[in-house]
């Protein structure tokens, strides 16, 4: 080989060294006392590629105030380079009201992934007939989500009564079913609360090619002060037990390429909960999700 092609050839290698730049989005939930071009900013001034929208009850946008409001968010974050690749709904199954009018809003404006969910035991009979049961309700969706070309992504909590708490019931659920229709969103917090040790590691491989969101959060055990029970409580990432370095790799290796969410559960003056109406300045706010954002970025490069 000519000293000029090798030279040549080598300076290409950075190029594909350098992995592909993961969009960041934040959950919008915890900026509920912001609105409008005013909630644009700040997603954007913090440095966020991408914004998960609470369109549901109590949200940021009112299901039956989407067809009027929606679009003019999402145009303003988009003027702000602000993608929005998902949204969280409220959505349970399509019979759910103004599930298809939501769906099909989503479709026209683009938007290819919504947050789904909220199905839950009743320990007073068996489990596996009412996961049976839940799949006529899934396929269902999966019809609907298929005219509209978007993705259902169930999430994935911690808990008690929680259908999808260890991972592999709501696999089992949707396996049947083309995950670009209804699919998992993975929630790294709640699944190490559930399967600290190596649970997760688990459920993430069982469900990796049906999981299509992730949601990134971080916790450390502590005790009910009335029972003394053992209890999660969120903090910011890297102080609890969460450990995102090698949930990253996992993720890399496995193709994964949905949308990324960042939730700040933590206390941060009634925003953590969704208050419209915060007790600490907002600078705080945005300063502890900047924080949390910088620490995702340094893990994932």
């Amino acid at each position: 080989m000519r000293r000029r092609d090798l030279l040549g050839l080598l300076g290409t290698l950075p190029l594909l060294a350098t992995p592909p730049k993961r969009k960041l989005s934040v959950f919008t939930k915890h900026l509920q006392f912001l609105q409008g071009e005013a909630l644009a900013d700040a997603i954007a001034n913090m440095g966020f590629e991408g914004a998960d929208i609470a369109l549901r009850k109590g949200g940021n946008i009112e299901p039956e105030n989407a067809k009027t409001q929606f679009p003019a968010l999402v145009k303003a974050l988009r003027a702000r380079n602000v993608d929005v690749p998902m949204v969280t709904s409220g959505i349970v199954d399509a019979d759910t009201p103004l599930a298809e009018q939501t769906i099909a809003l989503l479709h026209d404006l683009g938007i290819k992934h919504y947050r789904w969910g909220g199905f839950r035991y009743d320990y007073a009979k068996p489990l596996q007939p009412q996961l049976d049961a839940l799949k006529p309700r899934v396929e269902k969706l999966a019809t609907l989500n298929r005219k509209y070309g978007v993705t259902a992504i169930y999430h994935t909590h911690s808990g008690l009564n929680q259908v999808g708490a260890n991972i592999w019931d709501i696999y089992e659920v949707v396996r049947p079913f083309d995950p670009a229709e209804v699919a998992i969103n993975y929630d790294i917090g709640h699944a190490t609360v559930e399967g600290g040790f190596g649970g997760w590691i688990n459920s993430f491989h069982v469900a990796s090619k049906h999981i299509r969101g992730i949601a990134l959060k971080d916790f450390i055990w502590t005790r009910d002060p009335k029972s003394d029970a053992p209890r999660p409580k969120w903090c910011p990432v890297g102080e609890g037990q969460v450990q995102f370095p090698l949930f990253f790799d996992m993720m890399s290796k496995s193709g994964f390429d949905g949308p990324l969410q960042v939730h700040y559960e933590y206390s941060l003056g009634g925003a953590e909960s969704g208050r419209t109406a915060i007790t600490i300045p907002q600078e705080q706010v945005f300063a502890a999700m900047k924080k949390d954002l910088a620490a995702f970025r340094n893990w994932m490069r």
